[in-house]
């Protein structure tokens, strides 16, 4: 009623008002009302990518899918509120600043005010199908989750007929024997066709006859198994979909049971404050401990629980500010499967000098190494990604790894980095447990333990599957935690995750010690890049160390003190001195003297050998060392790695983007006769100089397909002459059968090309 006049009346009632005040009572919104959030999310994001610069008029549309007669998937323009089910899905093209021309993707959302949100068999049908559409057009899926879990019921048509067969008539406290329907009952159910619905067994009983229950079925689909049933079939298909391509989950409402396993599945989950992921409710917990435990569901999952244990990616304050953040996120990937990621113009040039350079002596947050870091006084020292372009996940879990997506140029980057600060890891008592206690456990910086593996691997996962996006780590670990309370907690097993997560990644990754940065023992083979040598390369900064042990542990054990003994005699001339005269035959009392003068000079300069041993183990663990090995690519200068990093990762992703059309094409036994292919291509470039080979590929795309297309038409011959030499027969069999498909027309043409 805002600036209308006072005698304007109030408006009737919509059809949708009591559905937007069901679903607003229980904290979300109106499924209907989504498509809406996102073409808002959509603005703020050209609003924030170009102040100046105009919104696409026809930016976002909107199509709601429905099932056609043949059981498929229809795009259709409908009144909101039409669905007959629980779900309902969408088909979204939003033109955005990464993909100005359009991006499409699948909206799959629980409609809260049908049945309380539950899963019945065609729910999870429709679900089934909106997530295979997604796979089968490669595009990104999102799940809308609001929800009570599967579906119960019980035959409603059933329940004015049943009797009790009473152990004593009249006393019912005798207990009871059996449920059963009389001859009439049976005749009334098969009037209204519910005879089926019911499966008895006919007794007779003092002389009557009676039809003993032995199974209800019920005449509405939906009452208990064939739910579960179709809650496998959505989790199997959400687990595949997220191997394939983008999915994520925006928690928007409680979900419950399978709703739950779909966040987790899903993997990527934005939770909404104030929603619960649970399994069970909070009363049937308590009914089945006997006692008041849980005050509500919010203690069992809310967002102090699934963020603080790495279920929930990010939580936002409302549904608004959770579409943003998809939004946002989804502005890192591919539009489609396997096509290439989008590149946005940046104001960050590529151009420049890192200007954060991180302290040798003091801990830092590694924030500032990947993002840079502002000042009080506003000014502001540029990290190694391009400014205000990192977005990080799982903030909340396992704080001493730090894990998101930034860019590089204007190049999306999946980036790891390492907190070099002692992180807190709470661990709250456990209310069923009157003797539990909270924990508050220290994690030292630069340790992997169990949680901050698992993290790695799980983001990792998360780059690769779905995003396919490049990968950066900031490698500066000093090993993983090996006492005995984290080797309970299977940190051996995580540490592998990682090693796993790595060799199936199938886009290049970058491992690179920073300054100051070390690598040492265990930490460095799980990132070595012979795990995956066609995707993975190392770096080293010129101040970086790695190695097996620290200079500190190595001197213990390799450069102990007859060592340093050794290197007195050898280069302090006073201490050689003293220990000749003492060789020589000496009186009992210059003996002693010399002794003494020998033990005191031994004594001063003991400290300063130790520190030059240290020193002498430390020079093993440079970077020079790692480049002579063969261990590291190149050495690196942090000021110029931004530089050097851009060229490289562009130059990368375009020779990945040729290769595996290469070897879709041709059959290539390993990357280097790939790369010997391509590279016969280019003879006048200089293939190890990264800017070169980059532009050569971006400027000569088109002749580089149509060399490809040439490889595809020589290998389709190669496999028809193959064919004909092998069973000419056969071959003859085949000609004639493709003869007979053509018509007359084709089949003359086809005699004229031969």
């Amino acid at each position: 009623m805002h600036l209308r006049s006072i005698a304007t009346p109030y408006p009737a009632k919509e059809s949708l008002q009591p559905k937007r005040y069901k679903a607003h009572n229980m904290g979300t919104t109106y499924v209907y009302d989504f498509p809406e959030l996102f073409r808002q999310a959509v603005i703020s994001q050209w609003k924030k990518h170009a102040k100046d610069s105009k919104i696409p008029k026809d930016l976002f549309t909107s199509h709601e899918l429905i099932q056609d007669e043949n059981g498929g998937l229809t795009a259709v323009e409908r009144e909101p509120g039409s669905n007959k089910v629980g779900m309902v899905g969408f088909k979204i093209t939003a033109k955005t600043p990464e993909y100005p021309r359009g991006r499409q993707f699948i909206i799959v959302a629980n409609d809260i005010t049908h049945k309380i949100g539950s899963f019945g068999p065609e729910e999870d049908e429709f679900f089934n199908k909106c997530t295979e559409l997604a796979r089968k057009l490669g595009i990104p899926r999102v799940y809308l989750s609001a929800n009570s879990g599967a579906r119960i019921g019980i035959a409603e048509e059933l329940l004015p007929y049943f009797k009790v067969a009473w152990n004593e008539d009249g006393k019912p406290d005798k207990g009871f024997k059996y449920l059963y329907l009389t001859s009439e009952d049976q005749t009334a159910l098969e009037k209204k066709n519910y005879l089926k619905t019911v499966v008895t067994e006919r007794i007779v009983e003092n002389g009557a006859e009676r039809h003993k229950i032995t199974s209800i079925v019920g005449a509405e689909n939906g009452l208990g198994v064939e739910c579960l049933k179709g809650s496998g079939l959505i989790a199997g298909a959400t687990s595949r979909a997220y191997k394939d391509i983008f999915t994520i989950t925006l928690v928007t409402c409680r979900s419950v049971g399978i709703g739950a396993y779909l966040v987790r599945l899903g993997q990527r989950a934005i939770q909404i404050e104030g929603q619960p992921i649970i399994l069970t409710g909070a009363p049937a917990i308590n009914k089945l401990l006997g006692r008041e435990v849980y005050s509500s569901n919010l203690q069992l999952g809310g967002t102090q629980v699934m963020y603080n244990n790495g279920v929930s990616h990010m939580t936002a304050s409302d549904d608004l500010a959770g579409v943003e953040k998809i939004m946002d996120w989804m502005s890192y990937i591919p539009a489609k499967r396997d096509t290439p990621i989008p590149i946005l113009s940046s104001v960050d040039s590529w151009d420049r000098d890192i200007d954060f350079y991180p302290s040798k002596d003091e801990p830092q947050d590694v924030r500032w190494m990947i993002g840079g870091r502002e000042h009080e006084d506003g000014s502001f020292e540029s990290g190694l990604f391009d400014k205000d372009s990192f977005q990080e996940t799982l903030s909340g879990w396992a704080k001493g790894v730090v894990v998101g997506r930034a860019r590089l140029g204007g190049i999306p980057i999946g980036v790891i980095g390492v907190e070099t600060r002692t992180v807190e890891n709470l661990i709250p008592a456990d209310p069923a447990n009157p003797d539990s206690t909270e924990q508050l456990i220290q994690e030292a910086g630069q340790v992997w333990y169990p949680n901050s593996a698992f993290k790695t691997a799980q983001a990792i996962n998360d780059f690769n599957h779905g995003e396919q996006l490049p990968l950066m780590i900031l490698a500066n670990w000093r090993g993983f935690s090996g006492g005995q309370r984290d080797m309970y907690n299977e940190v051996l097993k995580y540490g592998s995750f990682i090693v796993d997560a790595l060799v199936d990644f199938k886009q290049p990754i970058f491992t690179y010690i920073p300054p100051h940065g070390e690598l040492r023992g265990g930490s460095w083979v799980v990132v070595d890049p012979t795990i995956n040598s066609d995707m993975m390369e190392m770096y080293a900064d010129v101040d970086s160390r790695a190695g097996v042990l620290e200079p500190e542990g190595m001197v213990g054990i390799k450069f102990r003190r007859d060592k340093l003994i050794a290197a007195m005699s050898r280069l302090d001339d006073q201490y050689s001195d003293l220990k000749k005269k003492l060789a020589t035959q000496l009186s009992p009392e210059e003996h002693s003297k010399v002794s003494a003068q020998l033990a005191a000079r031994e004594a001063a300069l003991l400290p300063i050998y130790s520190q030059i041993s240290v020193q002498f183990a430390d020079l093993h663990d440079r970077s020079g060392r790692m480049l002579a090995k063969g261990v590291i690519s190149k050495e690196l200068e942090w000021r110029h790695a931004r530089r050097f990093f851009f060229w490289r990762l562009r130059r990368r992703l375009n020779e990945e983007y040729l290769l595996k059309r290469i070897a879709e094409t041709v059959v290539c036994k390993n990357k280097l006769e790939k790369v010997s292919r391509l590279k016969s291509w280019m003879p006048t470039v200089e293939y190890d100089d990264d800017e070169a080979v980059s532009n050569f590929i971006e400027s000569n795309h088109e002749k580089l397909q149509e060399k490809i297309g040439e490889l595809s038409t020589e290998k389709k011959r190669k496999d028809l002459h193959t064919l004909l030499s092998k069973d000419p027969s056969v071959a003859a069999d085949a000609v004639k059968d493709f003869m007979l498909s053509l018509s007359e027309e084709e089949r003359k043409k086809f005699i004229q090309s031969l």
